[in-house]
């Protein structure tokens, strides 16, 4: 089971398999809102949706420490564009 972590001293959330780390979604802080502007998984586990995993791990800790997210990585606005539930943590809509 992959298994989402924070590492704010870092500024990213990362995802691991197995006690490994395959991937990393690198943001920055701004008040209340939240910017998320990279994502990436070890090509060795391309395919097996832990892009996905790893996104709604951390738009969930922003909906959990109530704040707004702006999607500057491609790959985060494609996934709140298909989970409409995510919709409302963007900022300005």
């Amino acid at each position: 089971m992959p298994e989402v972590k924070d590492v704010p001293d870092e500024s990213r959330f990362e995802i691991y398999v197995d006690g490994d780390r395959v991937g990393v979604l690198d943001y920055y802080v701004t008040g209340d809102t939240i910017t998320m502007v990279h994502t990436v998984i070890d090509p060795a586990y391309g395919g097996q949706g832990l892009g996905g995993v790893l996104v709604k791990g951390a738009l969930d800790e922003a909906r959990s420490r109530g704040l707004s997210v702006r999607p500057a990585c491609s790959f985060v606005r494609d996934y709140i564009d298909k989970h409409p539930e995510y919709q409302d943590l963007v900022e300005g809509r």
